[in-house]
């Protein structure tokens, strides 16, 4: 026999399983939704009166037969949280390919800057040496 307070519970739970209204599961018919949603252990359920078990396997039989909109809304829920995990994956597969070219084109920035600054010093060594060995060329402007 169980308690009042865990009796009071299980019928709560049962009323709101009923009425689709489901706080903590999927809201289907089964006596593991029933203890969770009532926040009890299976046993408990169990060990209810008698009348409690009759009323939740006559609602378990009587089920698919009154509301088929519910399980046509079940299954939409499942496609919806199939396509919602997809999109995540997706999602993070994208971002990851993102982030690895962007890395990639930072990495060439960096080689591109320390290139182009060689270059630039390669070119000024170059310059000097054209003014000791002919101080007679006159230097053209530069076109930056």
């Amino acid at each position: 026999m169980t308690r009042p307070s865990t009796q009071n519970r299980l019928d709560e739970a049962l009323s709101r399983l009923l009425a689709g209204q489901a706080t903590c599961t999927d809201g289907q018919l089964t006596v593991a939704n029933l203890c969770r949603e009532a926040g009890v252990g299976r046993d408990s359920y169990y060990r209810s009166p008698e009348t409690l078990k009759a009323t939740f396997a006559a609602a378990c039989t009587n089920q698919t037969g009154h509301r088929p909109e519910i399980l046509a809304l079940r299954q939409q829920v499942a496609d919806l949280t199939r396509d919602r995990k997809a999109l995540t994956r997706d999602h993070g597969e994208t971002v990851r390919a993102l982030e690895h070219t962007v890395k990639t084109y930072a990495d060439q920035i960096q080689a591109l800057a320390l290139a182009n600054a060689e270059l630039a010093e390669h070119n000024q060594r170059l310059r000097e040496q054209l003014e000791r060995r002919e101080p007679n060329v006159t230097r053209l402007a530069d076109h930056r």
